[in-house]
């Protein structure tokens, strides 16, 4: 074998060695730091962004949940201030892993945060151990599942949202 073909392959060996280092680089950078998502155009941001109306005052009761059901979850306050979530009749997580239901991007946020669950014809929330802590109406919640009034502040991370009809 000429010692310019040996040459060759080594330079080969070396590029392909730099290659899968490259690429587990950039797979722990992406489990650690999560994936890029995509940002939405101005005019379509500014039209998610539009703040939905003020619940009515009678609405807000920090009591036992009110008869009606829910429809949406509407983010008050956040990076994501106005957007309206609607509520199916299943489970709604939210954290900041891709997977959840509601993703909040931030750094109080935990991955898998809280999840929303109905029961009945309420919606309750429970916090799934998170580092920060899931608040409703400003107390932080532990153990079992809590009911949730329609229009009470309910705050994961840096992030408010309330339920509405």
């Amino acid at each position: 074998m000429s010692e310019l073909v040996l040459l060759l392959l080594r330079i080969a060996f070396l590029v392909l060695l730099w290659f899968f280092v490259f690429g587990v680089i950039y797979s722990l950078r992406a489990d650690l730091f999560g994936v890029r998502v995509r940002k939405l155009p101005a005019g379509e941001a500014a039209a998610s962004a539009t703040p939905a109306p003020a619940a009515p005052a009678k609405a807000r009761s920090t009591g036992p949940a009110t008869t009606s059901t829910a429809t949406k979850l509407v983010i008050t306050s956040g990076p994501k201030a106005g957007l309206e979530v609607p509520l199916g009749t299943e489970p709604l997580s939210i954290g900041r892993s891709s997977e959840s239901g509601l993703v909040i991007r931030d750094d109080y946020t935990s991955s898998h945060h809280a999840r929303l669950v109905p029961r009945g014809g309420t919606w309750t929330i429970q916090d799934l151990e998170s580092t920060n802590g899931t608040y409703l109406n400003g107390q932080r919640l532990a153990g079992p599942p809590v009911p949730i009034a329609i229009g009470t502040p309910i705050k994961v991370g840096a992030t408010t949202f309330e339920l509405r009809a």
